[in-house]
């Protein structure tokens, strides 16, 4: 009798132990993706996409560098607006002008404009605006001698331009040490030169410009 309840015994004990190693095996099942610390591979997929179009909207390049590509027209347009004066009018503060006296072969002052240094420039308007004074009889009216229209400044070339101070005769007139020279009447920036004298100065007249010294003696015609 007890053969048998030890060996009734025996196999409920290995039939328990059984039981339990089952359900221990079916509790835990597959190891949790989380706690091996892998990333389900739609979770991962997803974050990629999700970051590849956050890059794209924050302006990030395809490289992933972070440099943003300016559009075509904000590129600068420093090529365009980089003239350094080509191509423009001449106004007088572009040109370093002189006055000369000369006596042959009739006696006048010569104006002679230069561009600056890194300037071309254009005399577009035809004959200086030249007066002493500031009255309306210190203006040199324009006898039209001489003349080429536009006439290109740069470098070494020259304009040359003659005043002649005194049309009349006898004692009037009134005397001025500085001319008052513009490349135009409506020039902001007209420039005062020092005459190499002071001479009377009464109903002055002025020629066009000119490339040739001997186009801008002025006569009365």
């Amino acid at each position: 009798m007890r053969s048998r309840l030890a060996t009734r015994s025996t196999r409920l004990v290995l039939a328990a132990a059984v039981v339990t190693a089952l359900a221990a095996t079916t509790a835990c099942g597959p190891e949790d993706p989380s706690e091996t610390g892998a990333a389900a591979p739609s979770t991962s997929t997803s974050s990629s996409a999700s970051a590849s179009t956050e890059g794209t909207e924050s302006g990030e390049s395809s490289d992933g560098k972070g440099e943003t590509e300016a559009p075509a027209d904000d590129k600068g347009d420093s090529a365009s607006s980089d003239k350094s004066g080509y191509g423009q009018s001449c106004g007088t503060n572009d040109l370093d002008l002189t006055v000369t006296w000369e006596a042959q072969p009739i006696s006048h002052y010569l104006v002679t404009a230069k561009a600056k240094s890194g300037i071309t420039c254009y005399l577009d308007v035809n004959t200086p605006s030249v007066s002493f004074g500031s009255g309306a009889d210190g203006v040199a009216s324009p006898v039209g001698q001489g003349g080429e229209d536009p006439i290109k400044l740069s470098g070494s070339s020259v304009a040359y331009a003659g005043i002649n101070v005194k049309t009349t005769e006898g004692e009037g007139g009134k005397q001025f040490e500085n001319v008052i020279i513009a490349t135009s009447e409506d020039d902001p920036n007209p420039a005062e030169v020092e005459l190499p004298d002071a001479p009377t100065v009464d109903k002055p007249i002025v020629t066009n410009w000119s490339t040739k010294r001997d186009e801008v003696i002025p006569r009365i015609v």
